[in-house]
């Protein structure tokens, strides 16, 4: 029987990464030390005003916000006669664009890595990771900040053929809602990732795959259920869910229970499972045959 095809997506904030310290407490560690008097309770409650504000005016996550959050968190906190310092805002946008604003997964490049890699227990043919987020451009620089290597397929992006051809890299494409113009769980984000699957096979001249057949099984994994979960199942996909951000509506199986000799036939009962970690869920896909 020939060996079946993975594309496993992820979830990036929350899932691959996440602040190495609450957002709002950085903006007020940065800001005092450009000089301002502000603390902790003032900038965070000003923050959560100034991104629901931003997210009202443009509901796709990051879209043409610009430094908008930045500032109106700060400039009501600044008396009436005192200038944001011109430097701020750059040193907050610089942080949040690479590891000194994050933590991730930890030792995620080997676990990514170990994904692509020939394994004697591994049972695909192909292997294809990527990740579907709400967010904004920044997530590729996050992750090569800390030392994946991210291939510059991106949604709504020319293609540089050339980047692509014969080039390995942990993360084969990036779908973000920023680009695609639609959030999680509309399942147009999904379809647009099948797009860039299509693209990564069409690259690879030893792969024939068709990425709407049955040879290929198709998981994402996240930590938000109504939109990770419900949106991978509404697209027809199979669910990860990563447990320790939330509760999920009900009890769910957990993947590592699931004892088939396949992932379709893990997941032929509850298409939704859940996991305790990212490596635990490499480490049982690795397992499969």
């Amino acid at each position: 029987m020939s060996k079946r095809n993975l594309f496993l997506c992820f979830d990036a904030f929350g899932t691959l990464f996440r602040p190495a310290e609450p957002v709002a407490k950085q903006y007020a560690d940065v800001a005092r030390q450009f000089g301002l008097r502000v603390n902790d309770a003032q900038v965070t409650a000003s923050f959560r005003e100034a991104f629901k504000r931003e997210a009202k005016v443009h509901p796709n996550y990051g879209k043409a916000t610009g430094v908008q959050v930045i500032h109106n968190t700060l400039r009501p906190l600044v008396g009436p006669d005192q200038a944001i310092p011109d430097g701020l805002a750059p040193r907050l946008q610089h942080r949040f664009a690479s590891d000194e604003g994050y933590t991730c997964v930890p030792q995620l490049p080997s676990l990514l890595q170990a994904l692509k890699e020939p394994h004697p227990k591994k049972g695909f043919d192909k292997v294809v990771v990527g990740v579907i987020t709400n967010s904004d451009d920044r997530v590729p620089d996050i992750l090569a900040s800390f030392g994946v290597r991210v291939s510059p397929l991106r949604y709504g992006t020319p293609i540089d053929r050339a980047k692509l051809a014969g080039a390995v890299y942990d993360i084969d494409l990036h779908c973000m809602s920023y680009d695609v113009g639609y959030e999680k769980p509309d399942k147009r984000v999904f379809s647009a990732a099948e797009e860039l699957l299509r693209e990564v096979t069409t690259q690879d001249a030893t792969s024939s795959a068709d990425v709407g057949a049955s040879s290929w099984d198709k998981i994402y994994l996240g930590d938000d259920y109504d939109k990770d979960v419900l949106g991978a199942l509404d697209s027809g996909w199979y669910a990860l869910f990563l447990e320790g951000h939330e509760q999920p509506p009900r009890p769910m199986p957990l993947l590592v229970d699931q004892k088939g000799g396949s992932v379709s036939e893990a997941f032929i009962q509850h298409r939704a499972l859940s996991v305790d970690s990212v490596q635990t869920a490499i480490d049982w896909l690795l397992g499969q045959r």
